[in-house]
C-alpha cells in the first residue's frame, strides 16, 4: 500500500536567514509544501539524497552564478539543475564545477559554464559533505575534489550543503572515515609520516589513498593522504592551521566556517539547520 509522507514549509512564502559573516539577510524562496510518495519498501540512501539535492535546488534563482559540487549527492544537484533549464522554469544561469566529473555531467545536460577566472564571485554554491558536525563544520573531499571545492565554495556568497542523516557526527573525524589531505607527489610519505606523528595522541591512521593498486591522482595532479581518527578531532581549526603548515601539503578536507545551511534528508523527511 502506499503511503504519502508530506513536510509541509512555514505559512510564509519565503525565509530569511541571516549570519555574521554576511553583511546582507540571505532571502531563500520555499514552496508551500514539498510532499514525497512512499511505496512500501524503505527509502534508499541515493532516495534521500535525491530529496536533500532536490531541495537545496530550490534555493536557485534565474541568473544566478553557481558553484557546482562533486560526488553522488552534488550529481543530482546538477541533473535536477539541468531539467530545469530545460524546462524553462530556470534561465540564465551560470555554473562553475568543482572537478572533471562535474565539468563533464554540467556539459551534457547542456548547463552554462564558466571559471572563477571568469567570475571570481559567485552567489551559491551547492555541494555534498562526508561529515557534518553541531556547528556545521564539515568534512569533504573523499570524492577527491577537496581543493577546487573549496576555491569555489570560499568564493561564493553562501553555501548550503546537501546530505543525508548518515553524515552526522558529534565532532570532525568521528565518523572514521577519512578525512583527506591533498599533497604534492614529490616526497609524499615524508608528509604522510608527518601527518600521521602529528595526530599520534588520536589514535590516527595516515594511509594514501589508492586506486586500482596505483596512487590516486586528484584533477590537479597531486596525491591525497587519507587520516583516519579513531577519536574525533579535538580541536578543528587548529589542526586544520597545523596541517597547512607543512610544506607540500595543498589542501585538507576540513571546511570550516563556511557553510550557511545544511539539508539533512532522513527516514522521516527533510529539515534544514542554519548557524
Amino acid at each position: 500500500m502506499a503511503a504519502t509522507l508530506s513536510l509541509l514549509s512555514p505559512p510564509s512564502s519565503s525565509v530569511s536567514l541571516s549570519f555574521t559573516r554576511y553583511p546582507k539577510p540571505i532571502n531563500f524562496r520555499t514552496p508551500s509544501s514539498f510532499s514525497i510518495k512512499a511505496v512500501s519498501t524503505p527509502l534508499t540512501q541515493d532516495d534521500l539524497k535525491k530529496l536533500a539535492a532536490d531541495k537545496a535546488v530550490e534555493y536557485v534563482k534565474s541568473g544566478m552564478k553557481l558553484g557546482l559540487g562533486t560526488g553522488s549527492t552534488a550529481a543530482f544537484v546538477v541533473s535536477k539543475l539541468g531539467e530545469l533549464l530545460k524546462s524553462g522554469e530556470l534561465t540564465d544561469i551560470v555554473g562553475v564545477p568543482t572537478s572533471k566529473r562535474t565539468y563533464e555531467q554540467a556539459l551534457a545536460l547542456s548547463i552554462p559554464l564558466a571559471t572563477l577566472d571568469d567570475v571570481p564571485s559567485l552567489d551559491l554554491a551547492i555541494d555534498g559533505a562526508d561529515e557534518v558536525d553541531p556547528n556545521l563544520d564539515l568534512v569533504k573531499g573523499r570524492g577527491g575534489a577537496l581543493l577546487r571545492e573549496k576555491m569555489v565554495e570560499a568564493a561564493s556568497d553562501k553555501f548550503v550543503v546537501v546530505v543525508d542523516d548518515s553524515k552526522l557526527v558529534s565532532g570532525l573525524g568521528g565518523s572514521g572515515l577519512a578525512m583527506p589531505v591533498e599533497v604534492v607527489q614529490f616526497c609524499w610519505k615524508y608528509n604522510l609520516v608527518r601527518l600521521q606523528e602529528l595526530f599520534k595522541e588520536e589514535g590516527c591512521d595516515a594511509k594514501l589513498r589508492l586506486d586500482g593498486g596505483k596512487p590516486y591522482v586528484t584533477d590537479n595532479m597531486n596525491y591525497i593522504v587519507d587520516l583516519y581518527f579513531k577519536t574525533p578531532i579535538k580541536d578543528s581549526k587548529a589542526a586544520g592551521l597545523e596541517i597547512s603548515a607543512f610544506e607540500g601539503v595543498v589542501e585538507h578536507g576540513l571546511f570550516l566556517d563556511m557553510t550557511t545551511a545544511v539539508i539533512i534528508a532522513g527516514k522521516t523527511g527533510v529539515s534544514v539547520k542554519s548557524k
